[in-house]
């Protein structure tokens, strides 16, 4: 055989007949993903910050004029450091289906106090959307979701948008089609918002800290700014939404996502809320073929 730079379509196939040996058809729409881990998409302060991007694969979608719809997704941590690789697995699962995914890295709250997570998710997205064509993104179809204080990040991110002094790509917005959410800590304003956290809103607690260390008992001003039902309004111009709860999260009340719900209904936003029964903060429940076809229909 000639060695030199064979096109696939040139190469000639492998077709002869080997005693015992089994071929297998195989179309070339077989689902896959390849992913790019760690690249820095800013560097804020001295600290860089990354995504792990995933994109859909497979021989026939090498074409390079391919685009897909593309989630960025804030990984949630309690708005502590995060493991950026927690949910690959099943965020994979969706980039399978024709999806970009975007795993984003914040400053979290030993580095930063809120609203750094929602700043730097807009920088993703902006991030995204200027090497669309490197990723395969459609630029036109960019939607931003996230879990527990990743969902808080994705809302305050089409929330707080007169970011000018943090806009690291000047010129390209960061504004997306839809905010998917998932069990999202997006409110302080409940007693019982976080009902396995004893230390709810003192300064050593997980939304204290993001806060930068305050006691948010002695601060109500501080907790309506961290709460996505205090800063929406009716003139508010607020993508689609759509949000999942378990009914038995332990970590953050299903209420909290209730109360943003009924908050975004009665300013006449597009929302929609599901409560999967007997679900807890997170698992597969969140990703099985039913959730990943409502996703669909929402970002279709």
């Amino acid at each position: 055989m000639e060695i030199r730079n064979w096109s696939y379509e040139e190469y000639p196939s492998f077709d002869e007949p080997v005693e015992g040996v089994v071929h297998l058809p195989t179309t070339g729409d077989e689902a896959g993903t390849y992913t790019w881990t760690n690249v820095p998409y800013a560097t804020v302060d001295g600290t860089t910050l990354h995504l792990q991007i995933i994109i859909p694969a497979s021989r026939n979608r090498n074409n390079a004029d391919l685009k897909y719809p593309c989630l960025v997704y804030v990984q949630g941590s309690a708005w502590f450091a995060q493991n950026l690789c927690a949910k690959i697995g099943m965020l994979a699962r969706f980039a399978e289906k024709g999806y970009v995914v975007a795993i984003v890295e914040y400053r979290h709250s030993g580095i930063a106090p809120f609203p750094s997570m929602p700043l730097d998710t807009r920088n993703a997205i902006r991030f995204m959307k200027l090497h669309a064509a490197e990723y395969k993104v459609d630029q036109n179809r960019v939607y931003v979701g996230g879990d527990s204080s990743g969902g808080h990040a994705a809302m305050f991110s089409q929330i707080f948008t007169d970011d000018a002094d943090t806009d690291l790509y000047h010129g390209v917005s960061a504004d997306v089609r839809g905010i998917i959410s998932f069990y999202g800590a997006s409110s302080m304003m409940l007693d019982d918002g976080m009902p396995s956290t004893p230390n709810h809103h003192l300064p050593d607690s997980p939304e204290g800290k993001a806060m930068g260390g305050v006691n948010l008992r002695e601060h109500p001003e501080l907790c309506e700014y961290m709460s996505v039902e205090c800063n929406v309004h009716a003139d508010t111009p607020l993508p689609k939404v759509l949000m999942f709860h378990g009914s038995k999260d332990r970590t953050i009340n299903p209420r909290v996502s209730v109360v943003i719900y009924q908050k975004l209904k009665s300013l006449g936003k597009d929302v929609q809320l599901y409560i999967l029964d007997g679900a807890d903060h997170g698992g597969p429940e969140f990703w099985d073929d039913q959730i990943i076809t409502i996703i669909e229909a929402f970002m279709q």
